[in-house]
């Protein structure tokens, strides 16, 4: 079916994405240190929300639905690697 990728914690799936993959029973997740990551399961899609990056993403259809547990596992040590490292971008005059 497709993956679907907002950038922006302010975009959404359009109403027809709603109507048809969003629809009816629904499971939730939510992941990482501070629950900065969400997971909605519906029967033909998952809807996964990064709080942190503003990012969400719709993965339609069951062979892309299947696809969402690498990409939580990727936002995580993402979130992780960005803990650990110092800022990259602190003045010298401090």
């Amino acid at each position: 079916m497709g993956v679907f990728r907002y950038d922006s914690k302010y975009a959404a799936p359009t109403r027809e994405q709603r109507e048809r993959y969003m629809q009816g029973e629904r499971e939730e997740h939510v992941f990482g240190n501070e629950g900065e990551i969400a997971l909605v399961l519906y029967d033909e899609a998952a809807y996964l929300k990064d709080d942190l990056e503003g990012v969400r993403i719709l993965f339609t259809g069951v062979l892309d639905k299947q696809k969402v547990h690498d990409e939580i596992r990727r936002m995580l040590e993402e979130h992780e690697q960005k803990r650990q490292r110092p800022d990259e971008f602190s003045r010298a005059d401090r």
